[in-house]
């Protein structure tokens, strides 16, 4: 069982290496899609462990805790990002040109 946390990139590691451009589009679509299949990937791992606990299957309770904590983190985490797209959307769409 992996008792790691792992991170959730929201931001290309070569941020500000280069001037955005139009295909830089396809980086940002790539990186949030795997942003949410990690976030999806915490939730079904969080089920799974719970599912085991209740089943008897031999998961303990912390872990199953932790599963859905990790998981809560993930999906809030997931939340605010998308505020935060749709707050940047909103701002563009008042913009007068």
């Amino acid at each position: 069982m992996n008792n790691s946390i792992p991170s959730i990139r929201i931001l290309p590691a070569d941020i500000g290496a280069t001037p955005a451009g139009p295909a830089d589009g396809g980086k940002f679509l790539e990186t949030l899609q795997q942003s949410i299949d990690q976030a999806e990937g915490a939730q079904g791992d969080a089920a799974t462990q719970v599912a085991q606990l209740l089943n008897g299957k031999g998961a303990d309770l912390h872990s199953a805790l932790i599963a859905v904590e990790k998981a809560d983190l993930s999906f809030q985490l997931m939340m605010q990002v998308r505020n935060k797209i749709v707050q940047a959307y909103q701002t563009i769409s008042n913009m007068q040109f």
